[in-house]
């Protein structure tokens, strides 16, 4: 049978709701498609920095390297400062792993009313940069304490970094409409900006079925609110794209709804699969989180293990509950988190029991991710 060895971090906050939750439907997935997920529960998060001092253990990317993913739920408490609990855990296994690109992919749902009620249509994938950019370590703090305290911090832009994910938005553009959107600010920021247009314009003209669009990053959130059945795939630098995707998730229903990524795509080392959502303290422990995002990560990880008709058939379950009306109260619906779980379990099971039934992918951004990471 084929065995997967996934890390389970689920974290902070809900997302010790949300994590396990998912792994109950993956692992009814993986019973009825013929393979086996070996979970290995990692307590890292706040719990453990606020009892040793530490986000995760001294070795903690050493014993991560030889599985096969990372299921993360969030991370952050609002008692540790954001620079802790971040660099402290997520940021050093994207960077640890070469984890450069980022794929948020926001679409309309089914059953879901979209906040802008006009657009009844948003299919976005968002690729972001993940590993430099503007969330660079290059900077520092001077004066403290003093009327002249001052702080800096350097954007980091490579050649080589901008190159990689640009074609490999560039490749996903070309399986989907051909339009490919760039988020720039080269009119303020005069030497980074400049040089990424320029970067991804090079690589992108490899690509002549592809149309490169370069829109600036404050017209172009206007345009995700306004118009976003008006834009396909997204390139973007590590911070325009972080804001995008929340955006975006939003204006498509709730940020309850989207997933997150983190690919190393050689696969010579594990990538992580998350939901953007953050912790949200203020109904943990309620049962009111909306498991939707971590799921729908869970099926962007067996869609990267191989495992697509699982990952369509896990994506259909809830796709089927939220059509069926079934929704956490984010997305004006009454039911808890174990409801919606059971939900989607019924389906699950459902789908199993007809015969000769199968599920049709719905994800057309999953469907690209396997093409461009089998190159």
């Amino acid at each position: 049978m084929r065995t997967y060895t996934i890390d389970v971090i689920a974290g902070d906050g809900i997302g010790k709701e949300v994590a396990p939750a998912a792994v109950t439907c993956i692992d009814e997935i993986a019973a009825q498609h013929e393979f086996r997920v070996a979970w290995r529960d990692r307590d890292w998060g706040s719990d453990r920095y606020l009892a040793d001092g530490a986000m995760m253990p001294a070795d903690g990317i050493d014993q991560l390297r030889d599985g096969d993913g990372i299921f993360l739920g969030a991370v952050g408490h609002p008692d540790i400062d954001d620079t802790v609990t971040l660099w402290g855990l997520l940021i050093p296994i994207r960077r640890a792993f070469q984890q450069y690109l980022n794929i948020r992919p926001v679409r309309l749902l089914p059953g879901i009313q979209p906040r802008v009620t006009r657009n009844a249509e948003i299919d976005v994938v968002i690729v972001r940069e993940n590993v430099e950019g503007e969330y660079s370590e290059v900077g520092g703090r001077a004066y403290e304490g003093t009327p002249e305290a001052m702080a800096f911090q350097q954007s980091l832009f490579t050649k080589r970094g901008i190159t990689r994910v640009a074609e490999y938005a560039a490749q996903l553009a070309s399986t989907r409409r051909g339009h490919l959107v760039s988020a720039t600010k080269s009119n303020g920021l005069l030497h980074s900006m400049p040089f990424w247009d320029e970067t991804v314009a090079e690589t992108v003209a490899r690509f002549p079925g592809v149309e490169l669009e370069s829109v600036l990053i404050d017209a172009l959130t206007a345009r995700m609110v306004l118009a976003p059945n008006s834009v396909d795939v997204i390139v973007a630098s590590n911070l325009f794209g972080d804001i995008l995707s929340d955006l975006a998730a939003a204006v498509a229903g709730s940020i309850g709804i989207a997933p997150s990524a983190n690919v190393n795509p050689d696969r010579a080392m594990p990538s992580m699969f998350e939901p953007v959502h953050g912790t949200a303290p203020d109904i943990v422990g309620k049962g009111l989180a909306n498991p939707v995002g971590q799921l729908w990560a869970g099926a962007m990880m067996l869609e990267h293990l191989g495992e697509a008709q699982g990952a369509a058939a896990l994506r259909g379950a809830f796709e089927r509950a939220l059509a069926d009306g079934v929704s956490t109260p984010d997305l004006g619906g009454s039911v808890s988190t174990s409801e919606f779980i059971d939900e989607v379990l019924k389906h699950i099971r459902s789908t199993a029991k007809a015969p000769g039934s199968g599920v049709t992918s719905t994800g057309t951004l999953l469907r690209g991710v396997a093409a461009q990471l089998s190159r």
